[in-house]
């Protein structure tokens, strides 16, 4: 099933514009129901700036409303007039000038959202280099008063594929380190709370023969 460009920015923007369910919604934007109920607490896609699907011509302008009469019913996506460029799977990424000033907030953005992320995952995600992303984050940048972080897929420089991608490995790579971490813990509290053994008692002189 064909989903939107940028289905968590699609579907902040469905929950906060229009009456469907969360099942719509979910179904439409290809996301669990309960990841869409986690968008509408405010859990899930911190920070990502909701997009019109409407406005971009991914839905009918009368779809919204045909579907809010109807829960059961689903959102149909429209297809695409502008070919999908295809993806680059070798070398290093490239950045249009366009939106190389919009790299710092994009920086600034996992920064803060996302401090699990390392710095050499954010370089290839963002074609950065590490020195740009240490002003940022000691906030020496030259651009530093201007920076403010922002949803590097709304901006363009990565698709939602990508960066979730990315979220996916720091997760694991963060919950494997935890587990390692507590398991070490548990070893060191083990080794200084076992008893200390006990010397071991001396034999007995035995008589001696004569």
């Amino acid at each position: 099933m064909a989903l939107p460009l940028m289905p968590k920015a699609t579907a902040v923007w469905l929950i906060d514009n229009t009456k469907l369910t969360f099942d719509q919604i979910a179904r439409f934007c290809g996301l669990h129901v309960l990841e869409v109920k986690g968008i509408a607490d405010g859990e899930v896609a911190i920070g990502i700036v909701g997009l019109d699907p409407v406005g971009n011509g991914q839905l009918g302008p009368n779809e919204i409303e045909r579907c809010e009469k109807d829960p059961s019913a689903d959102l149909k996506l429209l297809a695409p007039t502008v070919p999908l460029q295809r993806q680059k799977t070798k070398g290093a990424k490239y950045t249009p000038v366009s939106k190389r000033q919009d790299r710092p907030d994009a920086i600034a953005w996992l920064l803060k959202y996302h401090p699990e992320v390392q710095t050499a995952q954010i370089q290839k995600l963002l074609g950065t280099t590490k020195a740009t992303i240490d002003r940022v984050k000691n906030h020496t940048h030259p651009n530093h008063a201007n920076i403010k972080p922002r949803d590097p897929v709304y901006l363009g420089i990565c698709s939602q594929m990508e960066l979730d991608r990315v979220l996916l490995l720091a997760a694991k790579r963060k919950s494997n380190k935890e587990k390692r971490d507590a398991r070490e813990a548990r070893a060191v509290s083990r080794a200084e709370t076992a008893p200390a053994e006990a010397p071991a008692a001396a034999e007995p002189a035995g008589d001696s023969e004569n």
